[in-house]
């Protein structure tokens, strides 16, 4: 079965890009627009349940995730390459590395989900878990991680996106496998250079948060604030998070001593 996914680039630098919860490979916003086509080559494929990939089925967690973009890698003929993703894609990047740790040359998460399980007091639990069926709750989640200074416009687009693109049952699965996973003992010590993008005003997955899971799991990890962003750069601040992504991806060796 051919993975479906949208194609950036034909450079030697290759990455596969994983979406976030509410994403899928087509709202990323006007980033899209700033990748270096000539230097890079980028992968975005969809989750099972989401996007171009709606309908096909599956088990929807984060297993199923890394097993399709091992696929993907073997039809694009890529042996190795890097990862990025996007919270929920940002703990299914980690996934991928721990099947896989010899093709994965770097991983960038942005504002990712750290490797162990996602503690949820009990409100959060009812505003996430609610989400699935309630699109008010899927707005409060994108207001709270943008820290309150999204645009009405902006969130409105960002729901009905959401909810038009992706399965009910597809949603809900996703999030039970992300927040219950532990892959903290499979990635702890790994020395793959890792690059951290934190929006500054994200009120969930801040970059204190990013110091104390990403930082301790990864030796050599830096975590870079994104001045201006909440939990989407790429929406936010797409020209200072692409030129972010393509310095890390373009360098020898992470930086010693990062931040």
């Amino acid at each position: 079965m051919a993975i479906a996914h949208r194609r950036i680039g034909t450079g030697p630098l290759r990455a596969i890009v994983l979406h976030d919860w509410f994403g899928t490979s087509a709202n990323w916003g006007s980033v899209l627009d700033f990748f270096d086509p000539d230097g890079f080559s980028y992968a975005f494929p969809d989750y099972r349940g989401y996007g171009d990939r709606r309908d096909v089925p599956g088990r929807y967690h984060l297993a199923e995730i890394a097993d399709d973009v091992l696929a993907l890698a073997d039809e694009l003929g890529w042996d190795t390459f890097s990862l990025i993703g996007h919270s929920m894609g940002g703990k299914a990047i980690q996934q991928v590395l721990v099947r896989a740790p010899e093709r994965v040359e770097k991983l960038i998460g942005i504002n990712p989900v750290p490797a162990g399980p996602y503690e949820m007091d009990d409100a959060t639990h009812a505003l996430f878990h609610g989400a699935a069926a309630s699109p008010e709750n899927r707005r409060v989640i994108l207001d709270l991680v943008t820290g309150h200074r999204a645009s009405r416009h902006w969130l409105d687009r960002m729901v009905a996106h959401s909810v038009a693109v992706s399965r009910p049952e597809a949603f809900a699965a996703y999030l039970s496998s992300w927040q219950s996973l532990d892959l903290s003992a499979a990635v702890k010590g790994s020395t793959v250079p890792v690059l951290v993008l934190a929006g500054e005003y994200d009120l969930a997955l801040s970059p204190d948060v990013m110091h104390a899971t990403w930082k301790v799991a990864y030796p050599n990890c830096r975590v870079l604030p994104l001045p201006g962003a909440g939990h989407y750069p790429p929406h936010e601040t797409p020209v200072a998070f692409v030129t972010a992504v393509e310095d890390f991806l373009r360098s020898d060796r992470q930086e010693e001593g990062g931040a």
